[in-house]
Order: structure tokens, then sequence, then C-alpha cells
């Protein structure tokens, strides 16, 4: 690790403290000019791609499945720590998931189980921008019939 001030390669561990999801702080000091700064450690996943409806293929964004969620909660009694279950639970799947692709729709519709548990317009929000609808009739009757989407313990 390279010290940010000075450059140098030696420095000595201070503290060191696991984070959230298995992330680890360090506080160091340099051994050269006796700064100190903070290093995190993480362990990089290996994801599978993500087919889309149109069959292009794009990596898999946790950012990306949070944002879906959380903008489908907005305004509604569903807390942060919640939002993060279920996106914690898509990372899950996803990394569960023993090929190297996986379609969209799987991941869409464990979301869209989860979010139906906890508040009916999340899960209706949700579904409206997951899945395309020709007219009003079409999605009310989505909504009446909905498909068993795959289980995962949570």
């Amino acid at each position: 690790m390279y010290c940010p001030n000075c450059q140098d390669s030696d420095s000595r561990v201070l503290d060191t403290r696991i984070q959230k999801e298995g992330e680890i702080r360090r506080r160091r000091e340099c051994l050269k000019c006796k700064s100190r700064f903070t290093t995190l450690e993480c362990v990089l996943h290996a994801y599978p791609l993500i087919i889309k409806k149109d069959g292009r293929r794009e990596a898999f964004s946790k950012e990306k499945v949070k944002k879906g969620v959380q903008y489908a909660c907005l305004k509604r009694p569903v807390s942060l720590a919640q939002i993060e279950q279920i996106v914690s639970s898509a990372c899950q799947y996803a990394l569960e998931f023993s090929k190297k692709e996986i379609n969209a729709k799987e991941i869409g519709q464990l979301i869209m189980q989860e979010l139906k548990k906890l508040d009916d317009v999340a899960y209706i929000r949700f579904a409206s921008v997951y899945r395309t609808f020709k007219d009003v009739h079409e999605f009310v009757e989505s909504l009446e019939v909905r498909p068993t989407p795959p289980q995962l313990e949570i």
C-alpha cells in the first residue's frame, strides 16, 4: 500500500475493523513521513452477465438494482434496511447462479416477489417499469394473475 502523501510503500497497520458486507477497514501509518491514512479492503465478486429483454448482455450492477428498488419505494413506508435486504437477496441469487449469464426476468421476478411482501404500491411501480404492457387492461390482468417467481430464502 502506497502512502497518499509521499508514495512510500512501507506502512504499518494501527487498527483493523470488519465493516458491513465483509469489508475490512485498516488505519495505517506511513513509516517514512508518519502520515496516517485509511484503506478499505473488499472482495470482488464475479457476478454473471445479465441478459436483457432485447438480447443485449450487460454486467450485473448492484447499484442499478438498488436504484430501481429505491425508485419503486419512493414515498412509501419501506425502510432503507428493507430495501438493502431486497438488494442483498437479488445479489445473493445472482452469485449463487451457477451459469455465467442470467436472464433479467429472473432477477426482476425475485425483486417483485419481495416488494409484494412489503408494499403493494411499490410492487405495482416496479412491475409497471419492469414489464412491458400494451395497454391498461393487460397491466390489470397481470396484477390479478401473477406467475410464481423463483423462491429464495432470506
